[in-house]
């Protein structure tokens, strides 16, 4: 048997929303596992020659993870990743890891379980639950803790919308360390301002893509993290100073911009990759 699943890379935050919005982007890697042939862990593609290739890999651990909250064992089988999400830049690599793992396991256990209980099994693996979101569900999200656990609704982005990534090639932040620099307590007005731009986000996003630029304005984990970065964070400043609409991409240190009739990106120079990937309509797929 052979289970291919398709993943797509994840933007969380998008400025105000801070652990709950999310936006899915059509750059995505791949993942296949064979129980027919030999067994193994193959990595292509972003982190080759980097990521593990013993079980102590994550796509492997999110499949191990859910056979044991299954109570059953998985095949022996090949498991090979193509990875087009680069590592530690803020896209949701790891929460694509995770989807995956987890999407395949539960095919070939044959689990069938509801999209709500995937949710929150790569949930509690990865943590995040606002780039697992994105990446099971497509388009833009909104995750929730609620008293049944972890859900997600999914919005339809505005049809003109168009994402790019701005990815520094010299530049990485494990999001480990982006959290540790945000502060435990914030002032009411902080709090106050975030909650007006994060519902004026959802405005813009769906409806509004002129009122972007004010709309992906920050002021809770935005201004800590961007430090840490000085390459991102200059040109942060400067897309800012051009009017063109930018956040910070998940923890960073690759940014979101969006660009329009008066906001095009400008040329950012060596040691950067620019990406136009668009907007994922739909999330993990598996053929």
């Amino acid at each position: 048997m052979e289970i291919t699943v398709s993943v797509p890379a994840t933007s969380a935050n998008l400025g105000p929303g801070f652990d709950a919005l999310a936006l899915a982007l059509d750059l995505r890697s791949e993942v296949t596992v064979d129980t027919e042939a030999e067994p193994a862990i193959i990595v292509e593609g972003e982190g080759a020659g980097e990521l593990p290739r013993d079980a102590s890999n994550l796509i492997f651990r999110a499949m191990t993870y859910l056979s044991r909250e299954a109570g059953g064992t998985l095949p022996p089988f090949r498991l090979t990743a193509r990875n087009a999400i680069p590592l530690e830049r803020g896209l949701g690599s790891s929460a694509a890891a995770v989807v995956a793992g987890v999407a395949l396991a539960d095919r070939l256990m044959g689990t069938g379980l509801d999209p709500d209980r995937i949710l929150e099994v790569a949930v509690d693996i990865e943590g995040h639950p606002d780039n697992v979101a994105g990446c099971l569900r497509g388009g833009l999200v909104i995750a929730h803790l609620s008293e049944d656990g972890w859900r997600a609704e999914r919005l339809d982005p505005h049809g003109d919308l168009r994402p790019v990534l701005l990815v520094p090639e010299h530049e990485r932040l494990p999001t480990a360390d982006a959290r540790r620099v945000l502060p435990q307590q914030v002032p009411l007005a902080t709090a106050v301002f975030n909650a007006g731009r994060a519902a004026l986000a959802l405005l813009a996003l769906t409806a509004r893509p002129d009122l972007l630029r004010e709309a992906l304005e920050d002021r809770l984990h935005q201004p800590h993290r961007l430090p840490l970065v000085p390459a991102a964070r200059a040109t942060f400043e400067r897309l800012r100073e051009a009017r063109v609409p930018v956040c910070v991409s998940g923890a960073g240190p690759a940014l979101l911009a969006f660009e329009g009739p008066a906001a095009e990106v400008p040329e950012l120079g060596p040691g950067w990759r620019v990406l136009r990937p668009g907007v994922a309509s739909d999330g993990a797929r598996i053929s």
